[in-house]
């Protein structure tokens, strides 16, 4: 009993300690996200679209990951990162999706690059009209075909012009050791366009969890798969290869194995 005790209080004390510290990140990310986004207005309106990218959105983005790194102890490992692309092709990216951690990881990693995100994020003070200079492709979560529409309409565009397209396949945040069945949006624009296919499995909800604000000290797990060309293959077989590689692959990294539920909503509910 008193072992006990002692490991509650223990646990309840570094609750108590990671709390503050993700108070810090966030007042300190808020701060710093105000003053670049002013500064990317005046600055990124006046640089071509790929150096804009790197501008506004990999900068911003290496400045929040360190920060996350330093304040509150995420750290991050990655194998793979001799598959990122350098031939001046774009690329369809296909991630896991468990936080908001990877989408301030990806940007830094394999550049430059646009996300699928929902429309809603455009009128976000600051972030969206920032976010809204690199051209990212958006989306209206609740119509489906016409959102299937402007992934491959806009998409192809970005790709053509040599911008990678990130696209979470699951359409949300799905906890550890939960999995949701893929959607095709991300096969079916590689292979229109015949792009090759880079897929990244990670473990970012263990240390930044999607429905709880606290953040916890660790080191994220992150594997890059080797370039997979699609123009031989079918919408079916790239998203077949994907959804087994990044389901394996993150059973293999986490301490969260596939417990066997499907999330079947659309929506993950709270993020932070």
């Amino acid at each position: 009993m008193k072992a006990a005790s002692i490991a509650s209080s223990e646990s309840t004390s570094a609750s108590f300690i990671n709390g503050i510290r993700t108070l810090i990140f966030y007042g300190w990310l808020a701060s710093f996200t105000i003053i670049w986004c002013l500064i990317s207005f005046v600055v990124g309106i006046f640089l071509p679209l790929k150096k804009r990218n790197y501008f506004v959105l990999v900068f911003y983005c290496t400045v929040a990951l360190w920060s996350a790194r330093f304040i509150c102890g995420v750290k991050w490992q990655v194998k793979g990162l001799e598959n990122v692309p350098r031939d001046g092709r774009g690329y369809v990216l296909l991630s896991k999706h468990q936080s908001t951690w990877e989408t301030f990881f990806l940007p830094t990693a394999i550049a430059p690059h646009v996300q699928v995100v929902k429309k809603e994020l455009l009128y976000l003070p600051f972030f969206g009209w920032a976010l809204n200079l690199i051209h990212p492709i958006f989306i209206d979560r609740n119509q489906k075909t016409n959102a299937l529409k402007q992934v491959i309409q806009q998409g192809a565009e970005r790709l053509n012009d040599g911008i990678h397209v990130l696209v979470f396949p699951e359409g949300t945040r799905i906890p550890p050791g939960k999995r949701k069945e893929f959607s095709k949006g991300g096969a079916m624009l590689a292979g229109k366009n015949k792009a090759p296919v880079l897929a990244i499995a990670h473990n970012s909800g263990e240390f930044w969890p999607n429905d709880h604000w606290i953040k916890k000290p660790g080191t994220i797990q992150v594997v890059i798969s080797p370039a997979i060309e699609t123009a031989e293959l079918s919408t079916a077989e790239v998203n077949q290869w994907s959804e087994e590689w990044i389901n394996d692959t993150v059973d293999r990294i986490s301490q969260h194995k596939f417990d066997g539920e499907v999330v079947n909503n659309d929506k993950s509910g709270k993020r932070f």
